[in-house]
């Protein structure tokens, strides 16, 4: 990945002649290393991840090795760029225009007790995966209890996680259910939030 045949710039790869510029848009300066290799690839370069790929990335907690397909990674930087700009963060366009919650973000209950305290969304960026994949995304107004020593779910909170997917996805075949970055679902209570 990164490499094109014309050696064009990052910041024109994937991008129609007529639309390309001679400096690097503002979103797309100081990426880190796997965004500038990923935005570097030609779409045509990029493989979408299937099922039993999703599935191994998820049950090995590699969700790092996610990506976009290039051209929509370029999308959502822009995307995102411009709601920091005009909204102070991503995280306060999502609190307020998605999930439609103020701060301060208090939750009703206990974990998965109140249905007010999860809104369950669509990805609107979704990663490279087979198009046959829906990836939901399940905010929530609680923190789900971590490993002070790993930073991963304790076996309650991967208990209570499984518990609720059990029963809101109880209609669908098991193979068809996963949730993929899960401690991402609650960042409504994270740091980039700005009043």
């Amino acid at each position: 990945m990164g490499s094109t045949a014309e050696e064009l710039p990052y910041w024109q790869v994937n991008v129609p002649e007529h639309l390309r510029t001679a400096e690097c848009p503002d979103f797309l300066r100081n990426l880190n290393e796997k965004d500038l290799g990923i935005i570097s690839t030609p779409d045509s370069e990029f493989q979408a991840d299937s099922w039993e790929v999703v599935r191994q990335k998820v049950a090995q907690n590699r969700l790092e090795l996610f990506q976009r397909v290039p051209s929509e990674l370029r999308r959502y930087m822009a995307f995102t760029w411009k709601l920091k700009q005009e909204h102070g963060s991503v995280m306060n366009f999502i609190l307020k225009h998605r999930l439609g919650w103020s701060l301060p973000i208090v939750p009703k209950g206990r974990p998965f007790e109140h249905d007010e305290d999860v809104k369950i969304l669509r990805n609107d960026w979704p990663y490279g995966i087979d198009k046959r994949i829906v990836h939901l995304v399940v905010w929530t107004k609680f923190a789900l209890e971590e490993d002070p020593e790993t930073g991963d779910l304790t076996d309650k909170a991967r208990a209570e996680i499984d518990a609720y997917v059990r029963k809101t996805f109880s209609k669908m075949p098991q193979e068809h259910v996963g949730f993929c970055n899960i401690t991402l679902g609650f960042a409504a209570r994270g740091t980039d939030i700005q009043p």
